[in-house]
């Protein structure tokens, strides 16, 4: 198969899966064992993207390759599924996540000792909604649980490994509870949107919307300042025509009141 062909190959596959695919199962479907092929033509063809400025870009997340949207046009996507794409989690549910996925594995004991609360109702909810699962038991006394991050973490944040993580430091703040607490808020937006946007306008920002202030009259809301390494609250979406399995900000149901 020549490059060009491949390439072709390769962004047809990407374009119609709903899961990132990893470099060894594209091989097995282009019957390419040539890896470093592969990873040349997956690199050419993301360049190409981005040099041309294209609406969708091909990224790396949770170990494989997908093609998706780009964040600053998620509220457009928004916009056409409203809350198909969007469901939420509670404040407590999201610091659990981010404790749990800087300190992993870790128990039970552990998670409410950082937060100073229990934490059964938002571990339940975020197993239930596989954003962590169980990875073991702790060789001390009782042998309790360990919890620790799934790929389906990964792939909702648009991470391709926990390395892709921003570092504690860059927080400055020493109460490990308050850093997941400002990384909560940072990584999922609190507002979902209601209502219907105007036609041909874009949907209101969320941040505006939280604080009561009008929105500004230029063509699309500015989004709030997060930081620099931390993965977008949008997430990418897979262009695959099923809003269901587009990664988005994720929440906890509401009856969860931890």
């Amino acid at each position: 198969m020549e490059d060009a062909e491949l390439k072709k190959v390769l962004e047809t596959l990407l374009f119609i899966t709903d899961a990132p695919l990893p470099v060894s199962r594209l091989s097995q479907l282009c019957e390419i064992k040539n890896t470093g092929r592969l990873n040349a033509a997956l690199a050419e063809l993301k360049s190409s993207y981005d040099a041309e400025g294209r609406a969708l870009q091909l990224m790396q997340v949770a170990g494989g390759w997908q093609l998706a949207t780009r964040p600053e046009h998620g509220l457009w996507v928004r916009k056409l599924y409203h809350n198909k794409m969007t469901v939420r989690l509670t404040q407590a549910a999201l610091e659990t996540l981010c404790i749990v996925a800087y300190k992993q594995p870790l128990t039970r004991a552990e998670i409410e000792a950082i937060r100073g609360v229990e934490v059964i109702g938002p571990l339940e909810t975020l197993t239930q909604r596989k954003l962590i699962t169980v990875v073991g038991r702790r060789e001390s006394i009782g042998r309790p649980i360990l919890y620790a991050t799934t790929s389906e973490f990964l792939r909702q944040f648009g991470l391709n490994s926990l390395d892709d993580l921003p570092k504690l430091e860059t927080f400055n703040i020493e109460n490990p509870a308050l850093a997941a607490q400002s990384m909560a808020v940072d990584l999922v937006e609190e507002d979902s949107l209601s209502g219907s946007a105007a036609e041909g306008a874009p949907p209101p920002d969320p941040v505006q919307a939280a604080s009561g202030e009008a929105p500004e009259a230029s063509p699309a809301a500015e989004p709030a300042d997060v930081p620099a390494e931390a993965p977008s609250a949008e997430g990418p979406v897979a262009e695959t025509g099923t809003p269901a399995e587009a990664p988005a900000a994720v929440s906890e149901e509401p009856g969860d009141k931890n």
